[in-house]
């Protein structure tokens, strides 16, 4: 039978009666993986303390067979990220952030982008902590390459120009909008300076996580811009995020009419 081996990153893992393990990974070439791992919790040779969430790890599995749950043979660790474990905000963005990632994309669908994304947040939350601006440089970044990403250089519905220097954004009409357009209905006051540096941030490297600076109104309005276009295409809440809002805050509340 086939083997495969490679990069992955744990996501989560599951005990599963005495000593196995279920482990749902993301792999560059494969997307997210679920795999079991027999005696995970017991063999030190095969798998030590590799099979942690928000590791990296080079992993070796068999494919699944009609549709289970691969098989895990062994995995060598690269980088537990221990700076990340000992930061609560920290632990609680990566998690966020995995179950994020398991919303939006489905089981092997091969996002290589997705994934350079979620190592490069891992390893910038394990060396300076969670922040708000991390959450969202991330939310931003993932909601791009799912392609939920709003209309925010042009309106939405009649794909005109914005006069500035403030919009109205409703993401249930699918972005920014003119004067023209806004009519009836919720809608949040977002201004072109942050539209702006939104653009800015999906168009930069993956390097801007350690770069980029946000004015603490730009950061709010980003935040509250992120936030109503999630709830529009999550079947659910998330988990995690309960947890997440009471340890990183959202900076503050935007103008919702």
């Amino acid at each position: 039978m086939r083997e495969f081996r490679s990069e992955a990153i744990v996501l989560r893992h599951l005990d599963y009666g005495e000593a196995d393990r279920i482990v749902t990974f993301f792999a560059p070439g494969h997307g997210r993986l679920r795999g079991f791992a027999r005696a995970a919790r017991k063999s030190r040779r095969r798998f030590a303390a590799s099979l942690e969430p928000f590791a990296s790890v080079i992993l070796h599995w068999s494919p699944a067979r009609s549709g289970g749950l691969v098989t895990l043979k062994e995995a060598e660790l690269i980088d537990l990220r221990v700076g990340l474990r000992a930061d609560l905000p920290a632990i609680a963005l990566a998690g966020y952030a995995c179950e994020l990632i398991e919303a939006l994309f489905a089981e092997e669908e091969a996002q290589d982008q997705v994934y350079e994304l979620l190592r490069t947040l891992l390893d910038h939350l394990s060396s300076r902590g969670g922040t708000p601006l991390a959450r969202l440089l991330f939310e931003l970044r993932l909601l791009n390459l799912s392609g939920y990403i709003p209309h925010l250089l042009h309106c939405a519905s009649c794909f005109g120009g914005l006069p500035g220097p403030e919009v109205r954004f409703a993401a249930e009409k699918g972005g920014s909008l003119c004067p023209a357009c806004v009519g009836k209905g919720r809608s949040v006051a977002v201004s072109l300076l942050t539209v702006g540096s939104i653009s800015r941030i999906l168009r930069g490297p993956l390097s801007i996580f350690a770069e980029i600076r946000l004015s603490p109104r730009t950061l709010a309005e980003g935040e509250r811009l992120v936030a109503d276009t999630l709830r529009c295409h999550l079947s659910r809440p998330l988990r995690s995020t309960g947890f997440l809002d009471q340890v990183l805050p959202f900076s503050a509340s935007g103008e919702v009419v």
